[in-house]
């Protein structure tokens, strides 16, 4: 009597083809182009890329973007948690319109909301105003660019980290509670280990938005030249002086830090899951 082989089902029927599809889409979205780069960067070679890195503008302009980058991403690890966990743990009149309103940076084009910003925050606008009574100055100077960084980041944090903590049963808590622990030990054990690879996921998301951010900063920055210019901004600019040399290593340093920093994020974020066992 013959036997019948049974084949266990593929959990994804065609995974050849979309495989295929996805790696063809993989390599002319992203792959081709950047190699394209990469290959007119070594036409300049890598002494070359250097020298236009130690430029005093180059400089600042990258100390600038990548250090006000880290600054926002962190302040929205911490702004973004706090937001999830009121939209995910309370009930409020007006929750669905914040919730609404934390997809609003997703929502604008980026040109409107650096207007937007600017107009709120200029001297003479509705913030910028009494702040400036108080001397403090935001719109056109290092602290508007930080401030444009944290607006359109928030989001990505937030959603990150929500549906992951509406995952997380509250009764854990309160077995917690009932086993004597304290309200900070159990954020500390109960809720922050399976939260943490979502954090991590948010804070890599900010970075790189904040990173390559242009339309919404280049209005409240003023573009001021070793004060107040970001890079994405300084290419633009090597372009208009048809400088592709320059525009070409900036940008090829600019993804050079960024490829550095979101490596940096996925091995803590892989550390974490290891050492936590969630994710």
């Amino acid at each position: 009597m013959s036997r019948t082989a049974f084949v266990a089902p593929s959990p994804l029927p065609g995974f050849a083809p979309a495989l295929g599809a996805a790696l063809i889409w993989l390599g002319l979205l992203v792959l081709i182009p950047l190699g394209a780069l990469i290959w007119r960067a070594s036409s300049i070679g890598l002494w070359g890329i250097l020298d236009i890195a130690a430029q005093p503008r180059v400089a600042a302009a990258l100390r600038l973007s990548f250090g006000l980058s880290l600054l926002a991403a962190s302040l929205n690890f911490v702004l973004g948690g706090i937001v999830a966990w009121v939209l995910t743990r309370y009930e409020f009149p007006g929750r669905k319109l914040l919730d609404a309103a934390v997809d609003l940076p997703f929502a604008l084009p980026t040109a409107v909301a650096g207007i937007a910003l600017t107009a709120v925050y200029a001297p003479n606008g509705w913030l910028g105003a009494p702040l400036g009574e108080l001397g403090i100055k935001v719109a056109f100077t290092p602290l508007g660019v930080f401030v444009a960084l944290v607006f359109i980041g928030l989001p990505f944090m937030v959603r990150s980290v929500e549906p992951v903590l509406a995952e997380i049963d509250p009764e854990i808590e309160e077995a917690s509670a009932t086993l004597g622990a304290s309200r900070l030990r159990t954020i500390a054990r109960v809720v922050l280990p399976p939260l943490l690879p979502a954090f991590l996921t948010g804070f890599a998301l900010a970075l790189a938005r904040a990173v390559g951010e242009y339309g919404s900063v280049v209005f409240i920055s003023g573009n001021i030249p070793f004060f107040s210019e970001i890079a994405p901004l300084l290419i633009v600019v090597r372009l208009e002086e048809f400088d592709e040399a320059g525009a070409t290593a900036v940008a090829t340093i600019m993804l050079a830090l960024s490829f550095a920093m979101l490596l940096i994020v996925n091995l803590a974020q892989a550390h974490v899951r290891r050492r936590t066992g969630y994710g």
